[in-house]
C-alpha cells in the first residue's frame, strides 16, 4: 500500500477513546481508506490500555501500532507521528476525536490540489450541541494557558473559504510531511503547543489556515480522570522554551503564571530551561 494519507492520533491509557475514533474513521471516511494508513502512537504502551491496542490492531489492515515512551507528553508523540508517517499528507489527531462526513476526503482532495503547500492546516472544533463552533484562539492568557477558544463567522459553515488563524486547539492538525516543522524535542508534559507551533510557521515564512470543512468533536469529558502526569511546572517550563526558540518575549509567562508562583521561582525556570536550550544547540 502507498497511501495518500496518514492519520496518525497520540494517546496515554485512553483505549476507549482510540476505538471509536479509528472505528468512526473506517466507517464513515471509508471513501479514502484505501489511500489511508492510520498510525497510533501508545504513549504508555505497557498499561492495560496499550496491551488492548495491540490486540486491536489485529483487526484492521491499515493500521500500524507504534509504542513510544522515551519521553512523556503529547508534543513528542505527534512528533513520532510524522516521524513514521508512510504518506506525502498528514493528519494529526488526539485519540478522542470524530470528523464530520466527507470533511476528510475534501482534505485529501485539497492536497492533492496542491502538493507543495508549506502552511499548517486545522478546523473549527464543533461543540457537543453540533451547532456551536470555535474556528481559532484568542492569544489571551487565562487560567495558566496562552490561548482561548474563538470563533470567527468566516468560518462557521463548511463551505466557506479558508482563512488565517492565530492559533488553535492542537486537538486536530495538518501539513504535509516534509513541511512539518516539529514540537521542541524539549518539551516534557502538557502544554504550550498552541501559538508556539503556528509562530514558528509564521517565522518560517508559512500560514496557518482554518478549513471551514475541517470540523471535528472532541471529548472533553474525563470521568476517570486524566491518565498521565500534568503539572504546572512542565507548562511554565514548556513555555518558556516555546517563547523562547521563537524569539519571544518571557515577559507575558512571568507576568501570569506569577498568580501562582513567586517571579524568583519563575525566573529559574526560565534559566534552566535557557540552558537547556543551548545545551541542545537550539540557543547559539
Amino acid at each position: 500500500m502507498n497511501p495518500k494519507l496518514t492519520i496518525g492520533m497520540c494517546t496515554y491509557d485512553d483505549f476507549h477513546g482510540v476505538y471509536f475514533s479509528v472505528m468512526a474513521l473506517r466507517m464513515y471516511h471509508s471513501e479514502i481508506m484505501d489511500e489511508t494508513e492510520i498510525i497510533i502512537i501508545d504513549n504508555n504502551p505497557n498499561s492495560p490500555h496499550g496491551k488492548e491496542l495491540k490486540n486491536f490492531k489485529g483487526w484492521i489492515k491499515n493500521l500500524r501500532y507504534i509504542p513510544y515512551s522515551e519521553t512523556v507528553g503529547p508534543a513528542n508523540s505527534k512528533n513520532q507521528v510524522f516521524k513514521n508517517a508512510k504518506a506525502p499528507y498528514v493528519l494529526c489527531m488526539d485519540g478522542h476525536v470524530m470528523f464530520e462526513n466527507g470533511s476528510l476526503k475534501k482534505l485529501l482532495d485539497m492536497y492533492k490540489s496542491d502538493p507543495t503547500t508549506e502552511n499548517l492546516f486545522q478546523g473549527p472544533l464543533v461543540y457537543d450541541d453540533l451547532k456551536n463552533t470555535s474556528t481559532h484562539f484568542d492569544p489571551v492568557w487565562r487560567d495558566q494557558m496562552w490561548g482561548i477558544w474563538a470563533t470567527n463567522k468566516k468560518g462557521t459553515k463548511p463551505d466557506q473559504e479558508p482563512f488565517e488563524i492565530p492559533m488553535q486547539g492542537m486537538g486536530v492538525f495538518s501539513s504535509r510531511k516534509e513541511s512539518w516543522l516539529g514540537f521542541n524535542k524539549l518539551f516534557r508534559g502538557f502544554g504550550a503547543e498552541e501559538g508556539y507551533i503556528h509562530e514558528k510557521y509564521r517565522r518560517a515564512g508559512h500560514k496557518t489556515m482554518c478549513l471551514p470543512f475541517l470540523r471535528w468533536t472532541h471529548r472533553f469529558g474525563r470521568p476517570d480522570g486524566v491518565k498521565y502526569t500534568l503539572t504546572m511546572e512542565n507548562k511554565i517550563r514548556n513555555y518558556f522554551i516555546g517563547h523562547l526558540e521563537n524569539d519571544m518575549d518571557v515577559e507575558p509567562i512571568i507576568d501570569h503564571f506569577k498568580e501562582w508562583k513567586s517571579e524568583e521561582a519563575l525566573e529559574k525556570i526560565c534559566d534552566e530551561a535557557y540552558k537547556e536550550m543551548e545545551d541542545n544547540g537550539y540557543i547559539k
